[in-house]
């Protein structure tokens, strides 16, 4: 017998079923735009704090703030992939044990792969850089999420991943 998906407690009326390779099948409400961007803006106001928290050890090991004119390009630029790693990890860390940010469990959110499991680490990383693409090219890969049958954004097409809205305990 196959185990129920990690995502199976979801929304008691079917909006979509999800047929798999396995045969596992589960009902789920995506999540819609509006829930994702609040999720967002929640996360991103916690993501400041770890930032600025992250950010203490290289100012103090630097002497003072990292800047790109009187540091050059190089310091600079790794000070920002030190800072991009951060964010990774802070996201991918809720994604891969949970699947659930603290913005998107007061939303109500959940991140789950598309057979219903958790996701791994490779789809963590692929969504987080299609998110900043998506950003990048003014949010289009979000507003996506508007024509997408199951309401996928570019990062959820790209990762084989899924945000549902769990139901109201």
């Amino acid at each position: 017998m196959t185990p129920a998906p990690v995502c199976y407690r979801i929304w008691p009326s079917r909006i979509s079923t999800l047929t798999h390779m396995n045969e596992v099948q589960f009902q789920y409400q995506p999540a819609g735009l509006g829930k994702r961007l609040m999720a967002i803006i929640y996360d991103l106001l916690l993501l400041a704090a770890v930032l600025f928290i992250a950010d203490i050890f290289p100012t103090l090991l630097h002497g003072g703030a990292i800047d790109r004119e009187t540091d050059g390009w190089l310091l600079y630029g790794l000070h920002q992939l030190y800072l991009l790693l951060v964010a990774y990890g802070f996201f991918g860390w809720f994604w891969v044990h949970g699947g659930q940010t603290l913005g998107m469990k007061t939303w109500r959110l959940k991140l789950c792969s598309d057979d219903g499991g958790n996701i791994s680490w490779q789809q963590a990383a692929l969504r987080f850089v299609m998110a900043l693409v998506s950003w990048m090219l003014l949010g289009l890969g979000f507003i996506w999420s508007l024509i997408d049958d199951r309401k996928r954004t570019w990062h959820d097409r790209a990762s084989a991943t899924l945000l549902i809205q769990l139901a109201k305990k």
